[in-house]
């Protein structure tokens, strides 16, 4: 889905709703959440969390159980791809980790095909609960110049990956960055 989430007209910039979606999806395995959850995730002030959060109610992803507490619908997970925690934080970190290594190579090495310029982790993980979903990771990659260069994104992706279950990789977009993240490797621009 590439529509947008509009906020306040004052507001900086539109929440995508990739954004939104991925924030329901660090909901899973939560009864109930709040506007501060969704405004802090996703650097809202509460006004714009609450327009944000009216939007997905209005779309079916989120009904509004009292006061500021909101609940996400079945239909929220299947949209935002939500998985039943179980991993422990601890290990999914682990797996962050040998990811920061595989792209630290990769960066290094002259025969790569591509290069990796930023890379954001998120999601459940980063809350420390007792258990976790896989990270979502933004990879944002840059084909090196050199001639003779066969691999694609996806068989390059794959091997950074590395088998890992508790890695998510997904190509990098903007609003990954403006969202609460652990950066892996960050653009020098």
């Amino acid at each position: 889905m590439r529509s947008k989430i509009r906020q306040s007209p004052s507001a900086l910039s539109p929440v995508r709703a990739e954004g939104a979606f991925s924030f329901l999806k660090e909901m899973k395995g939560e009864s109930t959440w709040l506007l501060r959850d969704l405004a802090g995730t996703l650097k809202l002030t509460l006004p714009e969390a609450k327009q944000v959060a009216s939007v997905l109610e209005i779309q079916g992803y989120a009904k509004q159980f009292r006061g500021n507490e909101w609940m996400t619908t079945i239909s929220g997970e299947q949209v935002s791809g939500a998985k039943t925690p179980r991993f422990t934080p601890e290990n999914v970190e682990e797996a962050l980790s040998a990811l920061g290594g595989r792209i630290a190579a990769a960066n290094k090495d002259p025969k790569s095909a591509f290069t990796i310029a930023e890379a954001f982790a998120f999601g459940d993980f980063l809350d420390k609960r007792t258990r976790a979903q896989a990270a979502d990771v933004g990879i944002r990659l840059e084909r090196r110049r050199q001639e003779g260069l066969a691999s694609t994104e996806r068989e390059f992706l794959k091997q950074l990956r590395n088998k890992s279950q508790m890695i998510n990789l997904v190509r990098f977009a903007e609003w990954m960055a403006a969202r609460k993240h652990r950066a892996l490797i960050r653009s020098k621009a």
